[in-house]
């Protein structure tokens, strides 16, 4: 019997191998195919980080510029920014204004999104040129024009708001306090983020089923139930994946605050965590402290976009 088994047996493991390998294969075709695009981000991000992190434990300033080469310091600049009140102040002070201009893009890009559905065709094309057109716009291109609305001498904000006879807005300065100069900020980087939003959702509505929709409202569904019950479910995922990019990047915008404000306008009272940033690194030419501020906001993206992953693997694992 035991030979039979040993010769029966064989025949049988020769016949699993190919199934084996084949199944091994299978499995590793999706690692294969990310594979050259994980070479590509290591090879150029790698590097650059690698020498953010090391520079992030030098004193590094115009003399070790001059001469290339820091002397190691260890953790000195992490202690000296954790140390650092104005670093907590802009750190709050950032994370205000990350929400604030999350919750308004998200908020009216859903909206305009709906509205796109609702109109003619011919509007929707002007209005979806419009939207285009804004998002092409280069960041410093769209600071000048912000500047030029908003301007206190002869902006076109002041006028118009005066026209309307909502008040006596001539030579009124929106730039006149820290709340104004930031709310300023806030509505450019919401002005030039709103198209992205407003198109991705726009093509997520076309995943709602029509039926659904008309179920609804033959149940006797209002617009906001139909939203929260039939299209909100079914939006999650983009609306996710939106609020998570739109932290991100919001939370290291650099070019409006320091630009729309202006470099002779800035202060610690206005500073945002890309301007910070910038100040202690090239302003005070102290490139080690610097990358230790980058470092830290790396490590605070970094955490946002875990929780997202993680929010992303417990809705497929829901589904």
């Amino acid at each position: 019997m035991t030979g039979i088994a040993a010769e029966t047996g064989a025949p049988r493991s020769r016949r699993r191998r190919p199934f084996a390998v084949r199944g091994l294969l299978r499995g590793s075709v999706p690692y294969l195919l990310v594979a050259p695009v994980l070479l590509v981000i290591g090879a150029v991000l790698g590097y650059p980080l690698y020498k953010l992190v090391t520079l992030s434990f030098q004193q590094y300033g115009l003399p070790e510029l001059i001469q290339r080469k820091g002397t190691w310091i260890g953790l000195d600049n992490y202690e000296s920014v954790l140390r650092d009140e104005i670093f907590w102040d802009t750190l709050v002070r950032t994370i205000v204004f990350t929400a604030a201009c999350v919750g308004l893009t998200i908020g009216v890009g859903t909206l305009l999104a709906l509205l796109l559905v609702q109109v003619s065709p011919w509007v929707r094309v002007l209005l979806t040129g419009g939207l285009v057109f804004v998002w092409s716009m280069p960041p410093v291109v769209a600071v000048q024009v912000w500047y030029w609305m908003t301007n206190f001498e002869n902006g076109v904000l002041n006028y118009v708001l005066t026209e309307l006879g909502i008040g006596d807005y001539s030579q009124h300065d929106w730039y006149a306090t820290t709340f104004s100069k930031l709310a300023m900020v806030t509505l450019l980087v919401v002005w030039a983020a709103i198209p992205f939003v407003t198109i991705t959702v726009y093509a997520g509505l076309a995943q709602v089923p029509r039926e659904l929709v008309e179920a609804a409202e033959i149940d006797g569904a209002g617009p906001v139930r139909v939203f929260r019950d039939v299209t909100f479910p079914i939006l999650k995922p983009i609306l996710l994946i939106l609020t998570s990019l739109s932290i991100i990047w919001d939370f290291g915008v650099f070019t409006q605050p320091y630009l729309l404000i202006g470099a002779s306008h800035l202060d610690a009272t206005n500073y945002l965590m890309g301007v910070y940033v910038y100040i202690e690194g090239y302003g005070h030419s102290d490139f080690g402290r610097g990358a230790a501020i980058s470092v830290l906001m790396l490590l605070m993206i970094v955490a946002l976009s875990v929780v997202y992953v993680r929010r992303m693997v417990r809705m497929e694992d829901v589904r």
